[in-house]
């Protein structure tokens, strides 16, 4: 009797060990802008006029107790992510005026519409050897940090997630400060799509963090999607950021930024 082509649901049900599984159980937080991806972002800011951000990174699974079901897995499982978060100043030659860098391991657990996580990540910021030639006496700061986050996820329905998690770093430097914490809800239709209608999203992400004293920023997004099979996430609309900078060189400095983004979420 020939194999069958595809899983069936009871395949997809059944629990095993699973070495560099498929899709993700606790994915990144749409609007979140220190999450892992690939991304390009053109945006306008009140003070600083217009900008190139990025994010060149990703975050995978490598190791699955749990369902082999791509698109919303369940179990427990053990990623690695990296992501460095460059900005550029389209006014100056495209000079690159800063960047994040981030790596991470987080466990995470998924039942239902219910997701967890307990992380570790490392954070680092830089300033760009143009900006500082081009600003004579702009000074870096040694931005960094090693922090233990506690995440939480749920699916309200199938297509809209609500989140929110906290971190602690046991260790700062640069003017870094401890406790941080995230939160935000995501709407973003979660069955593939076959064709090249797609589907729209919105996505809002609040970051408080003690540096700023339990300051921080807000990020709005909207706009068209298309998710694969493995539940790959590619989008395209609009970004609005307001509140403290989310490039760590700057951390106290207010920004105002509007623009156009691309995203693939992993």
């Amino acid at each position: 009797m020939p194999a069958e082509r595809f899983p069936t649901d009871a395949a997809l049900d059944r629990w095993d060990f699973q070495l560099l599984p498929d899709g993700l159980i606790y994915r990144s937080y749409l609007a979140g802008m220190k999450e892992p991806r690939f991304a390009g972002m053109w945006v306008h800011d009140v003070d600083q006029g217009w900008l190139l951000e990025a994010a060149l990174g990703g975050r995978m699974g490598v190791l699955r107790l749990g369902t082999t079901d791509a698109r919303r897995p369940e179990g427990w499982e053990i990623d690695v992510e990296g992501a460095v978060f460059p900005r550029f100043d389209t006014t100056e030659d495209r000079n690159l005026v800063s960047a994040d860098y981030r790596i991470g391991v987080p466990l995470t657990f998924g039942i239902g519409p219910f997701q967890t996580k307990l992380a570790w990540y490392h954070l680092s910021s830089h300033l760009g050897d143009e900006f500082m030639l081009a600003h004579f006496g702009a000074e870096r700061i040694n931005y960094s940090r090693d922090a233990i986050v506690w995440g939480n996820s749920f699916y309200l329905t199938e297509d809209v997630r609500l989140y929110a998690e906290a971190e602690w770093a046991f260790y700062t430097d640069g003017g870094s400060e401890p406790w941080a914490f995230q939160f935000g809800i995501d709407y973003s239709p979660a069955e593939p799509v076959g064709h090249l209608r797609g589907a729209p999203f919105v996505a809002v992400n609040a970051h408080l963090r003690e540096e700023v004293d339990f300051a921080g920023n807000l990020v709005v997004q909207t706009g068209w999607q298309w998710r694969g099979q493995s539940g790959h996430l590619f989008r395209f609309g609009m970004q609005y950021f307001t509140g403290k900078s989310d490039q760590f060189e700057f951390f106290r400095r207010n920004e105002d930024r509007l623009g156009l983004g691309i995203w693939f979420d992993f």
